[in-house]
């Protein structure tokens, strides 16, 4: 795998083809196979992009010996069973958030990664966004000192996404809050106590069975004194987009700017002061770094609800595909690997199950099998 270029294959073409010029581009990847059912989009796609190898069928595409990987961007529901038909096709994984949507659905991809030995990242896009490698800058320098708590948010309107959204409860979408409470000290979930509040719309409640305009979860590190609080809310509550994260040092504190284009806040001591988050793009190879700004649904005419609402992701996107591929070249595991990756996804879940039982403490399950 070090030895040659990477053959990359993106199922999924709304969201996934902001993902094809970075793979293009990136030395040691090759853009190889796209996959879209509608015919009519991938022949558009493909023409744009110039992809040759083009596939409607995705068990089709798995049985291409020369696909080396896949990057996963299709609707939630399909996530986990895309991921471990191609683990058990034996092609490495990349997938967008969650990897799944069931605690054993997660245990399997956990247990097919250590059986096969491939690899598998869920492409959590906070943990590579600017604002998370700047108090990540800080943290690893000892600027911050002693890490005392961590918050983090997720508030959005779903009204108008596709029909499996609707209802969805907060938590079972949390891992662009649950990633980087986690992600900064690399450390993992124990348990989990969270609570419901409100009430969406009534005709949205039965979907899922959840009634819950927001719920909040408190999270207990393993091995640790640290806690974290998150917040998810999707319908019914009037917040402008927002996907933050506070971090609580002895030293310094990061506080993520209340409303989107505003400056964050540093807090030295008992002092604040408003901060302009820079750019990213020096850690990535030169070919990639313009993607930490631009990319292929950022001109008014061509834009993807996703990266609208989210403000760009943070410019994170050429750093997930450095990180993948890099792990690939190296042969090492990614940050998040599969276990870290159920981890997180299994917060959001086990969250809401204990907001069903009145904040109920639920422990983590143990994925240490791919240890």
């Amino acid at each position: 795998m070090a030895n040659k270029p990477i053959n990359i294959a993106i199922i999924g073409l709304g969201f996934g083809a902001e993902f094809i010029p970075i793979y293009q581009k990136l030395p040691g990847a090759n853009m190889y196979a796209i996959c879209q059912r509608n015919k009519e989009k991938l022949n558009e796609i493909g023409d744009a992009f110039g992809i040759e190898k083009r596939y409607t069928d995705y068990d089709e595409l798995l049985k291409d010996p020369n696909v080396d990987a896949v990057h996963i961007n299709t609707p939630i529901p399909d996530h986990a069973k895309q991921s471990i038909a191609a683990l058990k096709a034996g092609k490495h994984v990349a997938c967008t958030v969650p990897m799944a949507t069931t605690v054993d659905e997660c245990r399997q991809i956990v247990e097919l990664v250590k059986a096969t030995g491939l690899t598998y990242m869920m492409m959590e896009t906070v943990i590579y966004s600017r604002e998370f490698l700047f108090v990540k800058e800080m943290y690893e320098k000892g600027e911050m000192g002693r890490i005392q708590f961590l918050r983090a948010s997720h508030q959005q309107e779903m009204a108008g996404w596709p029909g499996y959204w609707e209802g969805l409860p907060p938590m079972y979408y949390a891992t662009h809050c649950v990633g980087p409470v986690l992600a900064l000290t690399k450390g993992e979930a124990e348990q989990v106590s969270c609570l419901g509040s409100g009430r969406i719309d009534e005709k949205l409640i039965p979907v899922y069975n959840s009634p819950f305009a927001i719920e909040t979860c408190h999270i207990k590190f393993k091995d640790s004194d640290l806690a974290a609080e998150i917040t998810r809310s999707l319908f019914n509550t009037a917040r402008q987009y927002r996907e933050s994260f506070d971090v609580y040092g002895s030293k310094k504190s990061f506080e993520w700017t209340l409303i989107e284009h505003e400056q964050s806040v540093i807090h030295t001591g008992e002092t604040p002061e408003k901060v302009t988050i820079p750019d990213y793009a020096h850690l990535l190879p030169k070919e990639i770094q313009s993607f930490t700004t631009a990319g292929v649904y950022d001109s008014d005419d061509n834009q993807h609800l996703s990266f609208i609402q989210g403000s760009g992701h943070g410019g994170s996107h050429p750093h997930l595909v450095n990180e993948f591929v890099n792990a690939l070249q190296e042969k090492r595991e990614p940050y998040p690997n599969a276990r870290q990756s159920a981890n997180i996804t299994c917060v959001g879940i086990l969250a809401h199950e204990s907001a069903m039982k009145g904040g109920q403490p639920i422990k983590m399950p143990d994925f240490t099998l791919s240890k």
